[in-house]
């Protein structure tokens, strides 16, 4: 086995968890495969030979990738980050279970939920968040990456973990209980109930759609505003197929093998608390529906 070939292999060994280092921080399944392959550029490129954890040094090259992808995403937008929504990349799977590949990417529960929080941090915050308190790599490697001190990056985590405690509902645990709620949710709909949609909101309820570029999304708050919505959107639940969405009970509406929408929910207390639904035509088409058919 020459030099090449060795490199690669201890490179592929560490695949899957550079993945989902990235998927954490860009919230898109592509642009993760991006940041992780400019990784293998980095490494092809590199004298690794006094490195003593390749994965450590891995996964810090890997986020100062994602770092600058999300440095160069916010400087190309216009609108204030407040004002605008982008949903993260859904996961997909079928009723049936996550499979292997996927599990490795929501190996630490991360729904759409959380995402949709991490995507509303500053990119250095979401850098220290990531690294930190979902891959416990020390604030002495993180600093080099976003040019601060450990202290000053130490108080980044921390922010972004305010933050996000403060905004990403825990979902109740039970698959099967989501699944009731969100069954439940879809014949209200389906009948027009608009008590019956009430009831199985969170008063505070928040409901986030992205449309992409060509329609864009919006943000709704409050049970009355969403099941108001619900019913006006009731076709949604007529071509409505049960899913997993990263990991929890969720719908996918398609149309000749198609998908129009992807809708997912975070179920708290036996309450909807959040759902995201995705619009975007063009993410859409590179979705798999194939995983539905298991």
């Amino acid at each position: 086995m020459d030099e090449n070939e060795f490199l690669a292999r201890r490179f592929e060994a560490h695949r899957t968890h550079l993945r989902a280092v990235a998927y954490r921080m860009l919230g898109s399944v592509s642009e993760a495969d991006d940041a992780v392959q400019e990784a293998w550029f980095k490494l092809h490129r590199s004298d690794t030979r006094e490195v003593e954890n390749l994965a450590g040094w891995l996964t810090t090259v890997v986020g100062r990738v994602c770092l600058d992808m999300l440095r160069s995403r916010a400087a190309r937008r216009e609108d204030p980050l407040e004002e605008r929504v982008r949903l993260p990349d859904p996961i997909i799977s079928g009723v049936g279970g996550v499979d292997p590949e996927q599990e490795a990417l929501l190996a630490d529960s991360v729904g759409l939920a959380l995402l949709v929080v991490l995507e509303s941090l500053a990119p250095a915050e979401r850098l220290a968040f990531v690294l930190h308190d979902l891959f416990a790599v020390p604030f002495e490697e993180i600093a080099p990456v976003v040019g601060r001190t450990p202290a000053a990056a130490r108080q980044l985590a921390s922010r972004a973990r305010r933050r996000v405690h403060g905004a990403a509902p825990i979902p109740d645990p039970d698959i099967s209980k989501q699944r009731e709620v969100v069954d439940a949710f879809l014949a209200a709909a389906r009948d027009g109930d608009f008590d019956a949609l009430v009831a199985l909101l969170d008063p505070d309820v928040v409901l986030r759609s992205d449309g992409g570029a060509l329609r864009p999304g919006g943000l709704v708050r409050g049970a009355a505003a969403v099941a108001g919505g619900a019913i006006f959107a009731a076709q949604f639940a007529e071509v409505s197929r049960p899913a997993l969405v990263n990991g929890a009970a969720g719908v996918v509406a398609t149309a000749e093998g198609r998908a129009l929408s992807v809708m997912a929910f975070t179920i708290t207390n036996g309450r909807i608390v959040s759902l995201a639904i995705l619009n975007d035509p063009e993410r859409l088409d590179r979705l798999d529906l194939t995983v539905l058919d298991d």
